[in-house]
């Protein structure tokens, strides 16, 4: 475990697994998805321990504190030694909710769908989630 006394808030993401991409984890803080201590930041911002961070992945808003910084990816068993997840339970169930919808359902044996249901699709899709 590499303790250092600041990190950067898209390196820090990405190290422990919160993004695929450290590329992902930027544009996510330029968005406005990424707040500390509920104030928006920049993808440069340095993080120090025991900072709140909240993380909006429609439908679900997470929130975790920061118990200590790594710069370098960390395997998924060890990522409660560097965050510790204080979501609340009804933030998690909204993502059970939003799996078990009918967007993007089909019946089994109808095939692919055609370009025009996949444009209807693709508006039921962005209305929910973006």
């Amino acid at each position: 475990m590499t303790e250092n006394k600041s990190v950067r808030i898209d390196k820090f993401l990405w190290a422990v697994r919160l993004f695929r991409t450290r590329s992902l984890a930027a544009s996510a803080c330029r968005m406005g998805r990424i707040l500390v201590n509920n104030n928006s930041i920049k993808p440069s911002r340095t993080l120090e321990a025991e900072e709140i961070l909240t993380v909006r992945k429609p439908p679900v808003t997470y929130t975790y504190r920061i118990i200590s910084l790594t710069e370098n990816r960390v395997g998924a068993k060890l990522v409660c030694n560097f965050l510790e997840d204080i979501t609340p339970e009804e933030e998690k169930l909204k993502l059970d909710l939003s799996n078990s919808g009918p967007v993007g359902r089909r019946e089994k044996g109808t095939g692919r769908p055609t370009k025009k249901e996949r444009r209807i699709i693709d508006r039921w899709k962005n209305v929910f989630f973006f």
